[in-house]
């Protein structure tokens, strides 16, 4: 595939986003929810594999950091970003149990959990999914367009129209960017 046709392909999908709007209404509620969230002193926690690992850091240092402006610091955190815990629960446990036993630790009744999965089929994302349920916590999931195991999972899901991995995380990135974006404003300026 040439460079131009990976772009009209990655907008494409953006155009698909943007006609949709139950996914428009969908990311308005997952905003509220966690403002909500944040405004009851609550925290909001992200979790993916590999590509949706690295955009779970992002997304968590764009509220803990800033976006926009200069302003207090947010509680997020991804839950994948302690290496060595990782590894010891993979081994001692297992790597499904990753973000459940971590979640079980930070996790408290009335948080986000947003769950990145392009496939929907990460069993680690999956039993994170449960545990949260099992928490109180709310929970949100970023998808390809098929959904996969953890559409029951979640309170909010937005299954990105497409089943090309790519483009999938390039959209779960513009949605994550968007959520961010609209917590900054709405809880900073518009006090």
């Amino acid at each position: 595939m040439s460079v131009k046709n990976a772009i009209l392909n990655s907008i494409a999908v953006k155009q698909r986003l943007l006609g949709d709007s139950a996914i428009l209404e969908q990311i308005e509620n997952i905003i509220h929810a966690c403002i909500g969230c944040l405004q009851n002193d609550g925290k909001i926690l992200f979790c993916g594999n590999g590509g949706s690992a690295s955009d779970a850091q992002h997304l968590a240092a764009e509220l803990t950091g800033k976006y926009y402006f200069d302003r207090a610091p947010l509680n997020a955190e991804a839950l994948n970003v302690n290496s060595s815990y990782l590894t010891a629960v993979s081994n001692d446990y297992s790597f499904e149990k990753v973000y459940a036993r971590i979640l079980e630790a930070k996790g408290r009744k009335g948080d986000v959990l947003i769950a990145l999965s392009t496939s929907g089929k990460s069993g680690n994302v999956i039993e994170a999914l449960k545990k949260a349920r099992e928490l109180g916590i709310i929970t949100v999931g970023l998808t390809g367009e098929s959904g996969g195991s953890i559409t029951d999972l979640c309170d909010y899901l937005i299954k990105v129209p497409s089943a090309d991995t790519p483009r999938i995380q390039e959209t779960h990135i513009l949605i994550g960017h968007l959520i961010c974006e609209h917590i900054e404003d709405k809880i900073f300026k518009n006090d």
